[in-house]
């Protein structure tokens, strides 16, 4: 999107955002969230008030609010009123920079449909499995592509004697048969065959009783997924398994099979040869299409390093990146040295943010933790070092390896291993030669 198609938006953030952040600046952002990394408006215009006013979100509001049917949310709306039922309720404590805070969460349902929710001033309100309720001055957002209703500050919640007839939740499809490489979340019940890769039991406390879950790695020949179970289906490593009736949900935007109660488990011939234990090869498109992805290698070509790379500071407890030596939830401490990159990288299918550890950030520009650390000393400035991985890495074809996560800013890799790609410039430009003559 050009200058012009972005000013709305700009002079609506602009209007948000009151003097919190310089035009350029804001500008600058719009493009990089719209135009770089391929962000809808709707959620860049979330991204960028949460970047620079954490507490905007919660309260930003544009008009008087009007009521909405949860089937007609969009997941954009800034000050909504919602009469639903409280179909799910959990009240729970959180810590929000080191300070406890009181939050509800839960499922919403009326007659077109049902969506969660979070009340983030907790305190206020006490909400009931079962009654009705006006969720008044809400905003809503898109989580793993299901839109979620939330109350900020300037929200309250009502009960209302207001009738709401939530229909039975009914399976009426019948299940699809896919291939691991195709699941995403919300594609229903499916029926899914693959090679259990590995298998493990986790003991844990569910409403007050012990429970086991059963999970591990199920894979065929266009990728790997995580499964779980709450039911025992004995399944062994190697062995290959159709499991009919399953359901996909979503962590962070990764896909995960659920066997559920409906599951029906069988012992089948496995048909898929070698399985490697090498990365599945994805695009970036083919990535976002999905929402995230499970142990995927993707090749481009790095366009940007954010800021954040380079030498950082770390707390000594949680190991979480901290500024002016002060941790959100350990305080003032010690903090230990890390090196990392923050890496776009551009496969010519759209944009993909990673973020690469420290073995991988010396092994691809060849500078080591300890020579970070003599550099940011030497020139009084840790901002130096990630200068210097800039010179190095923009414009260099790469390869990266790991776990890709998305969230409102998009997607976002973990890397568990990276590679300098070689370009033979030769063949490329003998190549592009070709596929412009045959245009011709």
């Amino acid at each position: 999107m050009n200058d012009e198609e972005l000013t709305p938006l700009f002079e609506e953030l602009k209007k948000v955002l009151e003097g919190k952040v310089d035009d350029e600046t804001l500008m600058g952002e719009i493009r990089k969230y719209v135009n770089s990394y391929g962000i809808d408006p709707s959620r860049a215009k979330r991204a960028i008030i949460k970047k620079y006013d954490a507490g905007a979100s919660a309260g930003f509001v544009t008009a008087d609010a009007i009521s909405k049917k949860i089937a007609d949310l969009t997941g954009s709306e800034m000050n909504i009123d919602v009469t639903a039922k409280a179909i799910y309720v959990d009240k729970k404590e959180i810590s929000v920079r080191g300070n406890k805070k009181t939050i509800i969460s839960g499922i919403l349902g009326d007659e077109t449909g049902s969506c969660p929710f979070t009340i983030w001033e907790g305190d206020s309100a006490d909400l009931v499995k079962g009654d009705t309720y006006i969720f008044k001055n809400a905003y809503t957002k898109t989580w793993n592509n299901r839109v979620q209703i939330n109350l900020g500050t300037r929200g309250r919640v009502e009960k209302t004697d207001a009738s709401v007839n939530v229909p039975d939740r009914t399976i009426t499809a019948e299940s699809r048969e896919m291939k691991i490489g195709e699941i995403k979340d919300g594609v229903g019940n499916v029926t899914v065959t693959g090679r259990i890769l590995s298998v493990e039991e986790r003991h844990i406390t569910a409403k007050g009783e012990p429970k086991t879950v059963y999970s591990g790695l199920i894979a065929d020949d266009t990728g790997k997924i995580q499964y779980s179970a709450w039911n025992d289906f004995s399944l062994k490593e190697g062995e290959t398994i159709c499991a009919k009736n399953a359901y996909i949900r979503s962590w962070k935007g990764i896909p995960q099979l659920n066997l559920g109660d409906r599951c029906e488990v069988s012992r089948v011939d496995d048909n898929f040869g070698q399985i490697e234990e090498a990365p599945t090869q994805k695009t970036i498109a083919d990535i976002v299409r999905i929402g995230g992805a499970l142990d995927v290698s993707v090749s481009g070509t790095v366009v940007d390093i954010r800021a954040g790379s380079g030498l950082i500071k770390r707390c000594p407890e949680c190991k979480r990146s901290i500024l002016n030596d002060e941790c959100t939830t350990h305080g003032k401490v010690e903090p230990v040295f890390d090196l990392r990159m923050k890496l776009i990288v551009d496969d010519g299918t759209g944009a993909l943010s990673t973020i690469v550890n420290c073995a991988d950030t010396e092994k691809l520009t060849g500078i080591t933790l300890e020579n970070a650390e003599q550099l940011a000393k030497a020139r009084g400035d840790m901002d130096s070092v990630s200068r210097e991985m800039a010179q190095m890495m923009i414009m260099k074809r790469i390869t990266v390896r790991g776990n890709v996560m998305s969230d409102e800013y998009g997607p976002m890799m973990i890397v568990h291993d990276a590679e300098i790609d070689t370009v033979d410039v030769t063949a490329e430009a003998e190549k592009l030669y070709k596929e412009l003559e045959g245009a011709l």
